[in-house]
């Protein structure tokens, strides 16, 4: 047997004791956590650092940022990197400053960042995060499968009572578009593993679907037989030319549409486009708004992707709608799509 009290370990061993003087570690995985955003999945981001929780400063806190904390809190995909405070201001240290993260990470704590409590920040420069408790599986970033995450498991959910507002709520959360359409199980494969079974009552304007009522009955007959998927819209598209596959870049942020600048906006960048909107390979990227001047907000400049990003909005970028830009310098790309070559001319055409 043995025994821990007062950092000694006693064994105990045919009548004989021993004794060992131990150093205690405390390895906690529970190093980062979201504070004052009604959900475990968005808040404040505040980290443990020598027993005491602390905030991170919001200079240079991006998508890729935000990535590493979703996944270390197995809440999802990121949906949104936000400043300011936008859930209120912290007390006690600023922890982390001038956060630089790769998006690989296991933990926020590895991330590039100024040493511990060094700053130049205050309470009301507090960084926060919006993950998404929900994924579609089996068909893009923005369709498939609806899982959820609960008590730290992914499960599908019964299509029994799911309706449109419900799917509506799951569009917004992942930062996708409108929903397009509520489908069976066959359109994207059956799930694995639990059935979340509860009814949802979504009203249809809540932030994310944990927020939603749920009935306190559960559906009958509910397998995978009877998983159920989503359409949405994207959250990015081309406008302004006569192909879904080339155009001004749109991207839609907090339910309004507004444009790309095309301050270093180079092939990686549209590569990211191109590839969301499953429009081949990147052929141009263009600049000083070639597809003509949008209007309404400039949500993106200084994008720097690295490519391989899954969406645009997982790029770095100096923040949502901050710019030194006009709509003359609007940003545009054309994807190869499905290109005709016409070999009398020099123009080709995509469709």
């Amino acid at each position: 047997h043995a025994i821990l009290f007062q950092d000694h370990l006693y064994v105990v061993s045919q009548h004989r004791i021993k004794l060992f003087t131990v150093c205690l570690c405390l390895c906690c995985t529970d190093s980062v956590r979201l504070v004052d955003g009604g959900s475990l999945c968005a808040g404040r981001v505040e980290v443990l650092h020598r027993g005491q929780w602390g905030t991170v400063c919001d200079d240079g806190w991006d998508m890729r940022d935000a990535a590493v904390v979703c996944r270390e809190l197995r809440c999802g995909e990121p949906v949104d990197a936000l400043s300011d405070a936008h859930f209120g201001s912290g007390s006690g240290p600023i922890w982390m400053d001038d956060v630089d993260c790769s998006g690989s990470e296991t933990t926020l704590k590895n991330c590039r960042a100024k040493s511990w409590g060094k700053h130049d920040c205050d309470h009301s420069k507090d960084a926060g995060i919006i993950c998404s408790g929900v994924r579609l599986v089996g068909g893009s970033r923005c369709s498939g499968r609806v899982e959820v995450l609960r008590g730290g498991t992914w499960s599908t959910v019964c299509d029994a009572g799911f309706d449109q507002q419900d799917a509506e709520v799951v569009c917004r959360e992942l930062g996708c578009g409108p929903s397009v359409d509520v489908l069976g199980a066959a359109a994207f494969g059956k799930g694995e593993g639990q059935v979340w079974s509860e009814e949802l009552q979504c009203r249809g304007n809540e932030s994310q679907i944990h927020f939603c009522p749920t009935s306190s009955s559960l559906k009958h007959n509910c397998s995978h037989e009877s998983d159920v998927g989503v359409v949405c819209a994207d959250d990015v598209r081309l406008v302004n030319s006569d192909s879904r596959c080339a155009g001004r870049v749109e991207v839609l942020h907090r339910g309004q549409w507004g444009t790309v600048c095309d301050d270093g906006w180079d092939m990686r960048d549209a590569a990211v486009v191109c590839r969301e909107l499953g429009c081949g390979e990147a052929v141009d990227a263009l600049s000083d708004a070639y597809f003509g001047r949008g209007s309404g907000p400039i949500w993106m400049d200084d994008v720097d992707c690295s490519g391989s990003e899954s969406t645009l909005k997982n790029c770095v970028s100096a923040g949502w709608g901050k710019h030194e830009c006009h709509h003359a310098k609007d940003a545009g790309v054309i994807c190869s799509g499905n290109i005709h070559f016409s070999f009398t001319s020099s123009f080709f055409i995509l469709i």
